[in-house]
């Protein structure tokens, strides 16, 4: 939990003060280094109420898994230039110490959204609120598990026969109405082990950049199913990624590809706030 001599830094931040914090947005779509496109939540948003709902039955709220239809939809062929190996998402807190995996459980168990709704090119993620972060507010004590997080989005994919393992980090507030309810599970059953920022390397997603946001002319050689006659070369291996690898991203990211950002964490923030120049046509930077 939060030490009481903290709790003073995080109320500010609560209270919309802003970091140096930019993304790569365009038409209300977040990108990241990889396949996966965000439409919701945007960046500071305060989430509560009924289930986390990051990509919502609303078109116009989804995780894009094509990069916009410039990936196929699996099945994969196995020797592609270009697949998705998994994406998982993760909601956590170095303030409270909270990681929690967030997925559809009855879709996919083992936390992969890629098993969710086969055949589609977006996945929608309802996940229940665990029991902890039931309130109503910002964290009024040092016990409690509200307040500042972020969503982390980790991609383990092949692009052009080059294995990649990114994360990307989206920060939102727990800070509206949660309310008690009897089938919420018990955060330590959904909550997993912490690593320490200096312990997560970050090098792949620093060499990826932002992909495929207006302006990006990266070229996507991928084999298609129907395509595949068993003589079209061999992909590299997979990266070996579980829950418990790089938890969380600390300090500040250069991606090298016009997009700076500032990770948000437990530090004071100050009281001002600036936006990194992007260098892709049509993209604005959202700056919280």
């Amino acid at each position: 939990m939060l030490p009481l001599a903290k709790l003073a830094a995080v109320l500010p931040l609560l209270a919309s003060h802003c970091a140096a914090q930019s993304f790569v947005v365009s038409g209300g779509q977040i990108f990241t280094p990889g396949f996966a496109v965000v439409n919701a939540p945007q960046p500071g948003t305060p989430l509560g109420g009924g289930p986390v709902t990051f990509a919502s039955r609303n078109p116009s709220h989804l995780l894009d898994i094509t990069a916009n239809g410039k990936l196929n939809i699996p099945p994969y062929v196995d020797e592609s230039p270009s697949l998705i190996h998994n994406i998982s998402v993760f909601l956590y807190s170095y303030n409270t110490g909270r990681n929690f995996t967030v997925v559809n459980l009855d879709e996919a168990p083992d936390g992969d959204i890629m098993a969710q709704e086969p055949g589609s090119s977006v996945k929608h993620i309802n996940w229940r609120w665990p029991d902890c972060l039931v309130g109503d507010g910002q964290p009024r004590d040092a016990d409690s598990d509200r307040g500042v997080y972020n969503i982390s989005i980790r991609q383990s994919f092949r692009l052009n026969d080059a294995e990649h393992y990114t994360v990307f980090d989206l920060p939102i507030a727990v800070t509206n109405n949660i309310p008690q309810m009897n089938n919420r599970p018990a955060c330590d059953s959904v909550s997993n082990a912490m690593m320490a920022p200096e312990d997560i390397d970050m090098s792949s997603t620093q060499a990826v950049g932002v992909l495929f946001a207006p302006g990006d002319s990266t070229v996507v050689e991928a084999v298609l199913p129907e395509e595949f006659d068993g003589e079209n070369g061999l992909g590299g291996q997979k990266p070996e990624a579980t829950p418990e690898d790089g938890i969380g991203a600390a300090g500040s990211l250069d991606w090298r590809s016009g997009a700076h950002w500032l990770s948000l964490l437990s530090s004071p923030l100050p009281s001002s706030s600036r936006c990194s120049p992007i260098s892709l046509d049509a993209t604005s930077c959202f700056a919280w």
